[in-house]
């Protein structure tokens, strides 16, 4: 044989070989994804909620201040910047971009300078 030939059938193996790995590692997946989440999965309250335990690591990624946990909205909430971050099945929301502007209460007003 020459080792053309050789280097085919190699290659031919090795393709077959990963081509029935690929399909078994599929067969084992597959139920798995049947479960999968659909996009719109976050939007509804799916009942999970949020550890309070995570409260001790989570700070603002803008002020680096620590956040409250409010409960009725379901936000983390930095009091100083006045910005609340959405909590969507138990997962907190840090972009900054998706947090939502709150108003301040009126004991944390900002003395006005002279």
């Amino acid at each position: 044989m020459s080792q053309n030939a050789v280097r085919r059938g190699a290659a031919e193996a090795f393709r077959f070989s990963r081509i029935v790995n690929v399909r078994s590692f599929l067969s084992a997946v597959r139920p798995l994804l049947i479960n999968e989440r659909k996009f719109c999965d976050g939007l509804k309250d799916s009942g999970k909620s949020f550890d309070l335990s995570l409260l001790q690591f989570l700070v603002c990624p803008l002020s680096k201040n620590p956040l409250r946990y409010d409960e009725t909205t379901n936000e983390l909430i930095n009091e100083e910047l006045g910005i609340a971050y959405p909590i969507i099945d138990g997962i907190p929301n840090m972009i900054p971009q998706d947090a939502r502007l709150i108003k301040k209460t009126e004991g944390t007003e900002e003395p006005s300078q002279p």
